[in-house]
């Protein structure tokens, strides 16, 4: 085994006892959104610039610069006149409904294939960097759709550095395991063969797992990148543009890797996330169909429980992952035809209740 991968495989272990030791969820009800029945809507997520279709979440963990510890950002997909993969901002959200504009990215002065569109990949790490995917259109259609990168922010939403290639083709939802010094992503990828397939399905959806040493205070470095799952079915789509693996969440008790597997109606875990030098395939079905209805953002629940949002209905889906249980379906949005049908994207759930972007009305909500 090359030294360079045995430091990292030291290095990830050091940060499976980190994220461990700061353990502070609770294990109560059965059931997390059951009893959940109030939804309020937080703020719009429309910057000045006019962007729409919000889909990236992520939880704020540290006030550093511009960032504000507990709240949200959220990042846009399109552009004021609807293009998918245009969007280029990311704003921020207080749970009392304090906006502000964390990030507009000039297009021109980023090295990322094809250009800016920023999807669901997006974490708030406690050094202060922010990293967002990119999956890029030149007219809002997969026709024109690239590779795309990851882009890293400062605490002020300067583009500091990007991230393309290393087995990045498509980012479109990430989770983050945040040791501070260090930090581990695991991004969902959607176009390894996508747009050439021309609508057809093809199995090559993977799962990228990036090791990023953050120490120092300079850009985070990357130091090693390895595809851990692969085989997802993948296709694009004229209204969604591409609809593969999406929503990934990762338990630090069991060491899973969640990923919502949209094409084939799942959450499915991959095991031993983390250490894994080689890819399990599309994982381990958790659960499948019922309830779900093309599952597209993830978060995992004070209660350990994954909570899923429908992207064709509306719903979000709570699941035991132990026994793969259904618990609770709550609407959520029951707008458009069919009803709630492209509303939903991500998803954070804290102690507060569910925070969730709504697509359909460009909006910030808290379902509690």
């Amino acid at each position: 085994m090359e030294l360079a991968h045995i430091r990292s495989i030291r290095v990830l272990g050091l940060l499976a006892l980190v994220v461990a030791s700061t353990n502070v969820f609770a294990h109560a009800d059965p059931s997390f959104i059951k009893h959940l029945n109030t939804i309020t809507v937080l703020n719009s997520t429309v910057p000045a610039d006019g962007d729409v279709n919000p889909y990236g979440v992520a939880l704020v963990p540290e006030t550093k610069g511009t960032l504000v510890a507990g709240r949200f950002l959220i990042s846009n997909f399109n552009n004021f006149m609807n293009q998918q993969g245009t969007g280029t901002t990311i704003v921020q959200i207080a749970p009392d409904g304090t906006f502000t504009t964390f990030a507009q990215i000039d297009p021109t002065m980023v090295n990322c294939p094809g250009g800016i569109g920023l999807t669901t990949a997006l974490v708030a790490l406690r050094s202060g960097f922010v990293v967002v995917g990119s999956l890029p259109t030149t007219d809002g259609t997969s026709a024109t759709a690239e590779a795309g990168c990851l882009i890293i922010l400062d605490s002020s939403g300067k583009v500091v550095e990007t991230i393309s290639g290393h087995h990045i083709n498509g980012p479109w939802d990430m989770t983050a395991v945040d040791g501070g010094f260090f930090a581990v992503l695991f991004v969902t990828n959607v176009l390894n063969g996508t747009v050439a397939a021309n609508g057809d399905i093809v199995h090559r959806g993977t799962v990228v797992r990036l090791l990023l040493n953050t120490f120092g205070g300079g850009p985070p470095q990357l130091l090693n990148s390895t595809i851990i799952a692969n085989g997802f079915p993948e296709r694009t789509d004229p209204n969604a543009l591409v609809i593969g693996p999406t929503g990934v969440v990762y338990d630090d008790e069991t060491g899973n890797l969640y990923v919502a597997d949209s094409l084939n109606n799942r959450i499915t875990a991959i095991p031993d996330a983390l250490f894994r030098i080689a890819p399990t395939g599309p994982g381990i079905t958790v659960s499948q169909g019922g309830a779900l209805n093309d599952p597209l953002g993830l978060a995992l629940a004070p209660n350990h429980n994954l909570i899923a949002a429908n992207g064709d209905d509306g719903n979000l889906v709570e699941i035991k992952p132990q026994s793969g249980k259904q618990v609770a379906v709550k609407l959520v949005d029951s707008t458009g035809n069919p009803p709630g049908s492209g509303a939903l994207f991500g998803l954070f759930a804290t102690d507060d209740g569910v925070y969730f972007v709504d697509d359909a009305s460009n909006t910030f909500n808290l379902l509690h």
